[in-house]
């Protein structure tokens, strides 16, 4: 189905109250699922890192008065790309005159008709926005907190608390970065394989971080962080994929999926830590272990041994000793 057609299927809304905590479950989720697929999409064709997050937060506000009214759509990360170009092209026709805004136009035009090619999915750029977030005219400071917000979608007093900083300073900073990547020419796609290695660091830091922040809530009670593991997983596996040979990306995915795999375990019946030595190992993801070993193989032979290796090399240790009874 089209990106392009606002008027989709859509779920029966109910009755007001049940139609508007539906529409606000379906945003909250689709905000979860989907935020920085969308930013980096819109970000890829408007090259404006803070008009995308301004479109899609006015998308999101629409929502919450269409949805309860009309019903969810089939597609609502669709619904709200559509929505947000709009946003997007009404800012472009304020800010450009004359041909400027014409060139513009098409560019938001032609990811209308990328969109539709899609059949209603979103092209997954998030990946090429984490790099053009660690390029080398951001500082340095900055490139992990940018891309937290504008990937992963942390508030700034999240990621100011995360980085020891105060919310109001941490927000001047990530300001300034989006002043830097709109009016910088910095380029919104993967870079060459020889630029690859200098921004990978804090591409690195940056999924760490995400994992970290979604770690805190192991209840997934906390809706600021919820799934945030699964998404940095997701990062961490697509950059391994794309850097095949850097031991450290493949050393931090280990390392997460070694963490994550313990998750089941790390609470009891009443919400308590339960530590290492005392989880019950039958809880344990064996399969997500037995990936995170051979990973940490992988890294190994490449020769290389970095901070996120060690990392996951420790947690492949406990896991021998508790399996084994051995200490090493």
């Amino acid at each position: 189905m089209s990106a392009t057609n606002e008027s989709e299927i859509r779920s029966e809304p109910g009755n007001s109250h049940e139609g508007d905590a539906q529409a606000r479950s379906m945003a909250d989720t689709v905000a979860r699922r989907s935020y920085g697929k969308l930013v980096a999409f819109l970000t890829a064709r408007t090259r404006d890192v803070a008009a995308a997050e301004d479109a899609l937060s006015e998308a999101f506000a629409s929502a919450l008065t269409d949805w309860p009214r009309n019903g969810c759509p089939e597609n609502p990360e669709a619904w709200l790309m559509t929505v947000a170009r709009r946003k997007a092209i009404d800012v472009a026709r304020k800010r450009f005159t004359g041909e400027t805004v014409a060139g513009q136009l098409q560019i938001l035009a032609e990811g209308l008709e990328a969109a539709a090619a899609e059949r209603g999915e979103i092209p997954d750029r998030r990946l090429a926005l984490l790099f053009a977030c660690a390029h080398t005219a951001i500082d340095a400071a900055v490139r992990a907190p940018l891309m937290l917000q504008v990937v992963v979608g942390l508030e700034a007093k999240t990621i100011a608390s995360a980085f020891l900083l105060s919310p109001a300073a941490m927000g001047k900073r990530l300001g300034r970065a989006k002043d830097k990547l709109r009016h910088g020419g910095i380029p919104f796609g993967i870079p060459e394989r020889e630029e690859l290695s200098s921004r990978l660091g804090s591409v690195l830091e940056a999924i760490y971080a995400a994992f970290a922040e979604g770690w805190n809530d192991p209840g997934a009670s906390d809706v600021l962080r919820r799934d945030l593991t699964g998404e940095a997983i997701f990062l961490a596996r697509v950059v391994s994929e794309l850097l095949p040979d850097e031991p450290e990306a493949l050393g931090l995915l280990a390392f997460l999926l070694h963490a994550e795999a313990r998750r089941s375990a790390r609470r009891n019946a009443n919400g308590e830590y339960v530590p290492l030595a005392e989880q019950d190992s039958a809880l344990w993801d064996w399969e997500m272990i037995g990936e995170a070993e051979l990973l940490i193989r992988r890294a190994s032979a490449l020769g290389s041994i970095g901070r996120y290796q060690l990392e996951a090399a420790l947690q492949s240790a406990h896991v021998y000793r508790c399996r084994t009874g051995d200490a090493n």
